[in-house]
């Protein structure tokens, strides 16, 4: 595919989590991920509890709850209880893998990821890149391709 329609087709992923991400019942950071794989959608996700637990994910001070799923976990969690595959699949994700998730991220198969705000430890990217995963940042989706 060329690169400007590539471009577009990322850009357009990413808006869709930044939509999916809203989803999110926590107050902190919402983040939301899609996967997809031959240019369709195998799965999404956005950071939450886990199913059966209140939707609260930060505690009385504020913090985020330790068991608080992130997005992409979240969607490759989804990928396994169905007969899809990431191998070979991009994640878009609003939010940057951290170091747990980007092991995760490996592990699956995904070969590339996307995404738009850089997490506060930038070690899961590194990780990534060593891993051979391609790591693209878009930033301002909104003023890329209109």
């Amino acid at each position: 595919m060329k690169k400007e329609k590539q471009l577009r087709y990322d850009i357009a992923y990413l808006r869709m989590a930044r939509e999916w991400a809203e989803l999110s019942h926590c107050k902190r950071r919402k983040v939301g991920a899609l996967i997809v794989k031959d240019r369709m959608i195998i799965s999404d996700g956005y950071n939450g509890t886990p199913s059966g637990f209140e939707n609260f994910c930060e505690d009385e001070e504020g913090y985020t709850k330790w068991y608080v799923l992130h997005a992409e976990a979240n969607a490759i969690l989804k990928v396994a209880g169905s007969t899809h595959s990431c191998n070979g699949a991009t994640l878009y994700i609003t939010m940057s893998p951290c170091k747990d998730c980007s092991k995760l991220v490996h592990q699956a198969g995904i070969k590339r990821v996307v995404y738009v705000e850089g997490y506060k430890d930038d070690s899961g990217l590194k990780f990534l890149e060593k891993a051979g995963v391609e790591v693209l940042h878009l930033d301002d989706i909104d003023s890329e391709v209109q």
